[in-house]
C-alpha cells in the first residue's frame, strides 16, 4: 500500500492523462500499416492481396485479444496488462523491420503487433475508467476514444514521413523503440491499478465512501458466462458489430477507391479522411459529456440513425464541399458509440466485468470490420460501384438503432445499492 495521495489534483486525472497517451501511441503505432504496403510490394514482389490478408489477421488478433486481456484487467488490474501490451507491440513493429519472409510479417505485424494493440484498447480503458471514476465515466472513455483518433492523425504521418526519408524499415524501428523507451516507463511510473493503492476513493464518490470489501466487487462482477444469458448483451454485442461493419470495415477500407472513382482527386480523398480523423476527436469527448449528461441509450441510438442517413447520402456526392460535409458529419459519429456503449456496459453488469465484456464486444466490433471490408469489396467487383454497399450499410446502421432501444439498462447492483442482481441483469 503506497502512502496515501495528498496533491490537489485527484489522481485518476493523472491516470487518465497517462493511458490516453499511451492509447494514442498504440493506435497511431498499428493504424500504420497501410503506410508500409506499397513500399513492401516493391521491395518483395508480394501482391496486394497478400498484404491485405496480413492487415485482416491482425484485426482479427486485435479484437481476440480484448476479451482476454479485459479479464486480465478485470482481475489483476490494468497496468500489468498495459505494460506487457506495449512490450508486445513494441516486439512486433521492431520484429517487422527485420522481415525477410512473409511468414515474418504475418507473426510481426499480423499477430504480435494485433495482439500488443488490443490490450492498450477499449476493454482496458474502460476497466481503467471504471476502477478509478463513480461519475464522467462516458466523458473519460470519450477522452481514451480521442486519443485513439488523435493517434492516427498524428502517428501515421510521420510513419509516412519516415518511409519517405529513410525507409519502410527504420520507420518499424523508430515506431517500436520509441514505444519501449517512451510509453513502458509512462505506464510504469504512472499508472495504478486501483484508488486505494493511492489511498483515495474513486473519483466522484461520496464523501466518507470506503473502499469496496470482497463481497462488494464479487456483487460488481458478471462473468462472460452469465452475461451471454441476457438479452442486453447480445443487443451490445450486435450493435457494435454494426459499428465496426459501417466504419472500419466499409468506410474506412473504400471511401478513397470509391472517391477516386468518382471525379475526385486522391489528395482530395485523403484530406477528407483527415477531416474525418479530426472530428473523430471532437465527436467522441463530444458523446462521453452528453452520456454523461443525458445518458446512453438516446444518444447511441442517435449515432447509429445519423450514420445510416449520411451513408444514404454518400454515393450521390459529387463536389469537394460535399465529400469534406460527410466525412465531418461521419467523423462525428464515428467513434462516438463507444463512450456509450462502454458506460452501457458498465452500468449493466457492473464496473469489475466492463475490461472482459467490452472486449467481447470489441471483438464483435472487429468480426464486423473484417465482414463489412470484404462485402463492401466483394459487391463492388459484382455490380461495378459502392452504391449498393453503401446503401445496404445504411440499412444496418438503422437496425443497430432499433437495437440500442431494446436494450433494458437497469443497471447492476453497486455498493451503494442491494447487492442482488436486477432482472435487468440476469433475465
Amino acid at each position: 500500500m503506497r502512502p496515501a495521495w495528498t496533491g490537489r489534483l485527484h489522481y485518476a486525472w493523472v491516470v487518465v492523462a497517462t493511458v490516453a497517451v499511451v492509447a494514442l501511441a498504440a493506435s497511431g503505432v498499428r493504424s500504420a500499416f497501410g503506410v508500409f504496403i506499397k513500399p513492401m510490394e516493391a521491395e518483395f514482389g508480394w501482391d496486394r492481396t497478400t498484404l491485405s490478408l496480413v492487415a485482416s489477421l491482425s484485426f482479427l488478433f486485435n479484437g481476440a485479444a480484448g476479451p482476454v486481456m479485459g479479464r486480465l484487467a478485470d482481475r489483476w488490474g490494468p497496468r500489468g496488462v498495459l505494460a506487457g501490451s506495449g512490450v508486445l507491440l513494441a516486439a512486433g513493429a521492431l520484429g517487422a523491420a527485420t522481415v525477410v519472409s512473409l511468414w515474418q510479417l504475418y507473426l510481426t505485424a499480423g499477430v504480435l503487433m494485433a495482439v500488443g494493440s488490443g490490450g492498450i484498447a477499449t476493454s482496458v480503458t474502460a476497466a481503467v475508467a471504471a476502477r478509478w471514476f463513480d461519475t464522467r465515466r462516458g466523458l473519460i472513455m470519450g477522452v481514451f476514444g480521442g486519443g485513439v483518433a488523435a493517434g492516427q492523425l498524428l502517428i501515421v504521418p510521420l510513419a509516412m514521413w519516415l518511409t519517405l526519408v529513410w525507409g519502410w524499415r527504420v520507420a518499424f524501428l523508430v515506431l517500436g523503440a520509441s514505444f519501449l523507451v517512451v510509453m513502458l516507463p509512462l505506464i510504469l511510473g504512472l499508472v495504478r491499478n486501483d484508488p486505494r493503492e493511492m489511498g483515495l476513493a474513486p473519483y466522484g464518490a461520496a464523501a466518507g465512501t470506503t473502499p469496496r470489501t470482497a463481497s462488494q466487487i464479487a456483487a460488481e462482477r458478471t462473468s462472460i458466462g452469465q452475461a451471454i444469458r441476457t438479452g442486453p448483451f447480445w443487443l451490445l454485442a450486435g450493435s457494435f458489430w454494426v459499428c465496426g461493419y459501417t466504419s472500419a470495415g466499409l468506410v474506412l477500407t473504400h471511401l478513397i477507391p470509391h472517391a477516386t472513382e468518382h471525379g475526385f482527386r486522391a489528395s482530395e480523398a485523403a484530406q477528407a479522411l483527415g477531416v474525418m480523423g479530426g472530428l473523430n476527436v471532437v465527436g467522441t469527448i463530444l458523446s462521453g459529456w452528453i452520456c454523461d449528461r443525458f445518458g446512453q441509450k438516446g444518444p447511441l441510438a442517435a449515432y447509429y440513425a445519423l450514420r445510416g442517413a449520411s451513408l444514404i447520402f454518400l454515393p450521390y456526392i459529387g463536389t469537394v464541399p460535399g465529400l469534406f460535409a460527410f466525412a465531418a458529419i461521419f467523423g462525428l459519429n464515428y467513434i462516438s458509440t463507444v463512450p456509450a456503449t462502454t458506460a452501457l456496459t458498465a452500468k449493466i453488469y457492473g464496473r469489475y466485468s466492463v475490461g472482459e465484456l467490452s472486449g467481447w464486444i470489441f471483438f464483435s466490433h472487429q468480426i464486423g470490420s473484417a465482414v463489412g471490408a470484404a462485402v463492401g469489396g466483394h459487391l463492388y467487383d459484382r455490380l461495378g460501384d459502392y452504391t449498393v454497399a453503401f446503401h445496404s450499410a445504411a440499412l444496418v446502421a438503422f437496425s443497430a438503432t432499433v437495437m440500442v432501444l431494446a436494450i433494458r439498462d437497469r443497471p447492476k447492483a453497486g455498493p451503494e445499492e442491494s447487492m442482488a442482481v436486477p432482472a435487468a441483469a440476469t433475465s
